[in-house]
């Protein structure tokens, strides 16, 4: 689109800020027209910085006050260097050239404010003819510190160690533009429904990658000379040492803000060669996230689930790799059980997610806090129903197993590749074969496969903007995940198996006879609803065989 100069020149002298007012007072609730203090893009980001408005609402503003567009983040990746201009200039401006020949020039720009003073400058110097896109200013900011040279970015220090003191660490981290970087980091990770960020520093600069539905994909490289300020602002949020980069820490961050869901953070670090690797957990507090309808259940399978966890005790057990979605699944089905008449207790570590209505408690090795002492504790507290984060050892497991015996539901997870090998484990581990077979309900294995997106059919590319990558899944083909299952319900065939120590191949064909249907053929199942991939299934199931 062309700058449109009468437009944005009138703007400047006051018509463009009576629309960008009127576009605040719409926006933001509770503030009269004579509290709005606006004109500048400082001003107006500052209700962004205080959490009253989304940047993305702002530029929309912005956009509809100016007549400029919107710049598309995803067709803008790569960003060129111009030497005609240079970083201290660009960053005074908060203006980033996108494409520049001899006679036009497009700039991406956060606020209009300063757009025909821009285009005069770039008439006047370059003899260039420009247009406008509007842009996050982390976006802008950041690409400006990726492609031009700081004059000092020496002195910057690639290092937190070589910052010296806790309070220069201190203020680096509370720059305007690192504070927005790293605000946008997290933004741009729920909206991509990213499950974890990694921060790695490399050699040269810092690699930012996002684990979107099982796979990690790199989403931006920020120069190294900013690696010191992003370390030091993750680790002011999460409560952490911000001097200390030689040992592992540990934080937590809770993050809220106008129209995200809230969200809680673990923070882990662990030292580098070439720095600190950050990595963050997201976890989810928005209670629909535990919808046992939306986890991939088909319908004879959630029946038959339902029955089971509604019986008064006995075992029930989730089992699958790191990462395949156990504890997920086990919170759903808390979520339905949950309710005033059931005393529900729970003991994790750590405690993933937290709901209303149960009692969960964090184990704590360092005072004695186990599996086992906790799980004795709980069974003293008169529950209804028990949650043991995982059975890691006999102890664990014979005072789990006593508890449904005494009756007690009690749900649980172990690491194993399919369900009947949850039956060999436990016995590996030293459990007599008939307290297993006295008390175990059901053994549910899953993976989690990536959902074929709704919007593109999985051909990555937007439907309605031809040759452009799809926005919904960034051109992936897929958004979201959804689960195939394995359930073994435990019948007079099985019970008989396992008193007899027959192993985990037998005990499959058993339940395979009962009715069980395999991964691969609940994932077939779901690629015939057109839910996800044969590839998809095919790479999940293939998993198994690589780990046998």
């Amino acid at each position: 689109m062309s700058h449109d100069e009468g437009l944005v020149t009138g703007g400047e002298s006051g018509l463009l800020q009576d629309k960008v007012r009127a576009g605040l007072l719409k926006h933001l609730r509770g503030v009269s027209e004579a509290e709005i203090k606006c004109g500048t893009a400082e001003l107006d980001m500052a209700y962004v910085d205080d959490g009253k408005l989304e940047e993305s609402v702002l530029l929309q503003i912005y956009s509809e006050a100016s007549g400029l567009p919107l710049l598309d983040e995803h067709e803008a990746r790569e960003v060129n260097f111009y030497p005609e201009v240079t970083y201290d200039f660009l960053n005074s401006e908060c203006c980033l050239p996108l494409a520049w020949n001899n006679e036009r020039a497009t700039l991406a720009v956060a606020s209009p404010y300063g757009a025909g003073r821009l285009a005069l400058l770039w008439k006047n110097f370059y003899e260039a003819e420009t247009s406008f896109v509007l842009a996050r200013r982390a976006f802008v900011e950041r690409h400006i510190g990726t492609v031009y040279d700081r004059p000092d970015e020496k002195a910057v220090g690639q290092d937190p160690g070589d910052l010296g003191s806790v309070e220069a660490l201190r203020d680096l981290a509370r720059e305007a533009p690192i504070v927005r970087l790293v605000s946008d980091i997290f933004a741009r990770a729920q909206e991509g429904g990213a499950s974890d960020i990694h921060i790695e520093p490399g050699e040269n600069d810092v690699a930012v990658r996002f684990r979107i539905d099982g796979l990690l994909q790199v989403i931006m490289r920020p120069p190294k000379n900013q690696y010191a300020a992003i370390a030091s602002r993750i680790k002011l949020l999460a409560g952490m040492n911000i001097a200390e980069h030689r040992l592992p820490q540990d934080g937590r961050i809770e993050l809220a803000g106008v129209g995200m869901t809230a969200i809680d953070v673990r923070v882990s670090t662990v030292p580098g060669m070439h720095g600190e690797s950050i990595v963050l957990r997201l976890l989810q507090k928005d209670p629909e996230v535990f919808e046992l309808s939306k986890i991939g259940l088909l319908p004879d399978t959630m029946e038959e689930l339902t029955h089971l966890f509604n019986m008064p005790h006995g075992i029930i057990l989730v089992v699958g790799p790191t990462g395949s979605g156990k504890t997920t699944t086990l919170y759903c089905i808390l979520n339905v059980l949950n309710a005033d008449f059931r005393k529900i207790i729970t003991i994790e570590d750590p405690v993933e997610y937290q709901l209303e209505g149960l009692t969960q408690i964090q184990v704590r090795a360092n005072i004695g806090l186990s599996f086992a002492n906790g799980l004795r504790a709980i069974v003293r507290q008169d529950p209804d129903v028990i949650l043991v984060g995982e059975i890691r050892d006999r102890e664990t497991a014979e005072i789990a197993i006593h508890a449904a015996l005494t009756g007690h539901l009690v749900l649980s997870t172990l690491h194993t590749n399919d369900a009947a090998g949850a039956i060999s484990r436990l016995i590996e581990m030293g459990v007599e074969g008939f307290l297993i077979s006295s008390s175990l309900l059901a053994v549910a294995s899953q993976r989690l496969v990536r959902r074929i997106c709704v919007e593109c059919q999985g051909s990555g590319r937007s439907a309605a903007q031809d040759g452009r990558s799809c926005r919904n899944c960034l051109g992936s083909g897929y958004r979201g995940r959804v689960a195939i299952f394995e359930l073994m319900v435990i019948n007079d065939a099985l019970r008989a198996a396992i008193n007899t120590n027959k192993d985990s191949s037998e005990i499959s064909s058993i339940a395979r006879r009962s009715g069980m249907r395999t991964l691969k053929e609940d994932g077939d199942l779901k690629v015939a609803e057109g839910l996800t991939t044969e590839s998809e299934v095919a790479r999940v199931c293939k998993l198994d065989l690589d780990e046998i």
